[in-house]
C-alpha cells in the first residue's frame, strides 16, 4: 500500500504539546482571543482533528496593556429573579484584565471543552512568568502564520 494514501490521526494520548508565549502589549482583546482559542484547540497544527485534543499551552504576558473598548460593559447577574438588585453593570476597563481575557476566550470555546482547555492558559500582568523551564516559543500575533512553527 502506498504511504501517501494513509491519513495520520493522532491518538487520544497525543502528548506533542508546545508552549507559546504571547505579548499582549498593544493588542486588541477580540483578535487576541480568537488566536488564543485556536491555539488552545490546536487548529493551527497540520494534524488537527476535532475529536482529538491536540492543543497547546499559552502564556500571556503584559495583560495590563491590552487595548479595550472604553464604551463596552459587563453585565453581571447575581440573583436572577430579584428585580432591582440582581443586575450590576460595570465598564470593561474597570475590571481586572486577567478576568476580561479569560471571559473573552472562554466564550469562544464550546461548553464541553472550556474547563479542560482553560487550564492551559496562563495569564500574567507583567513580563515575569513562572514557565521559563518549558522554553516557550515567542509568537508575534501580528504575523501569526509566519511565526507559528509546528
Amino acid at each position: 500500500m502506498n504511504s501517501l494514501n494513509k491519513t495520520f490521526l493522532p491518538t487520544k494520548n497525543y502528548k506533542n504539546r508546545n508552549w507559546y508565549l504571547i505579548d499582549c502589549n498593544g493588542q486588541t482583546l477580540g483578535r487576541l482571543a480568537t488566536i488564543i482559542a485556536g491555539l488552545l484547540k490546536g487548529k493551527y497544527k497540520s494534524q488537527y482533528h476535532p475529536s482529538i485534543d491536540t492543543g497547546d499551552y499559552i502564556i500571556l504576558v503584559n495583560a495590563d496593556s491590552i487595548i479595550l473598548n472604553e464604551k463596552s460593559k459587563h453585565y453581571l447577574v447575581y440573583n436572577p429573579g430579584r428585580p432591582g438588585h440582581s443586575l450590576k453593570i460595570r465598564n470593561v476597563v474597570d475590571c481586572l484584565p486577567k478576568l476580561t481575557i479569560e471571559r473573552a476566550v472562554k466564550r469562544m470555546l464550546s461548553q464541553t471543552e472550556t474547563k479542560r482547555l482553560m487550564r492551559r492558559l496562563k495569564i500574567y500582568n507583567d513580563e515575569n512568568h513562572l514557565h521559563q523551564a518549558q522554553n516557550p516559543i515567542k509568537i508575534d500575533v501580528t504575523n501569526l502564520y509566519l511565526s507559528v512553527k509546528v
